[in-house]
């Protein structure tokens, strides 16, 4: 597994971010994007129909992204990780600390997106205030119960060969250092 500070052993082409939800994955997969040139798709798009549903095509349209020879996305939704995985030359796992870093941003954005009414994806808009006492569901519930999700299975993938290279970035000062360094060196010509 790479640090923030070690030069990428190749440019990437194929880029997937992950991360808990609310740390900045769509974000970082965008300026990844502007920097390596590569389209930028949010799999969230992908993923989500009317109504908060899941989009039947979700998978066959990871299917025809991950067939294309550049492209930076978010690791997610677990039917798409193995398609993503397997395409990818390099993931970025977004490991910043939950309680100081993860948790304000999540609930700062669903705030909001809620006082805004902004539309998300395929006409959604966040649900209620009140949700978030009788959803379970609720994404600020979920991004607490669910913080520990890669702990364990992002460094297990380091130990396997087929595995794309793993960058950890633990910080924001790490992640500003990732980006002017090891990712622009990746892009520059020879």
């Amino acid at each position: 597994m790479l640090a923030f500070d070690d030069p990428l052993p190749r440019r990437p082409h194929r880029i997937a971010v992950a991360g808990v939800s609310g740390v900045g994955k769509t974000t970082l997969a965008a300026r990844i994007a502007e920097i390596t040139g590569s389209p930028h798709t949010e799999i969230d798009a992908l993923f989500h129909g009317p109504g908060w549903t899941e989009r039947p095509e979700f998978l066959d349209d990871v299917t025809r992204l991950v067939a294309t020879e550049s492209w930076v996305t978010e690791w997610q939704y677990a039917p798409a990780r193995p398609l993503l995985t397997s395409r990818a030359d390099l993931l970025v796992w977004l490991d910043l600390p939950f309680w100081t870093c993860v948790f304000p941003r999540v609930v700062r954005r669903t705030l909001r997106r809620r006082i805004r009414r902004e539309e998300l994806w395929n006409g959604n808009i966040e649900p209620p205030f009140h949700t978030f006492l009788t959803d379970p569901e609720h994404i600020v519930r979920w991004s607490i119960r669910t913080r520990h999700k890669y702990d364990e299975r992002i460094p297990a993938m380091a130990d396997d060969a087929a595995a794309p290279d793993i960058v950890h970035l633990r910080t924001p000062a790490e992640v500003e250092r990732w980006i002017d360094g090891p990712l622009r060196a990746s892009v520059l010509p020879a």
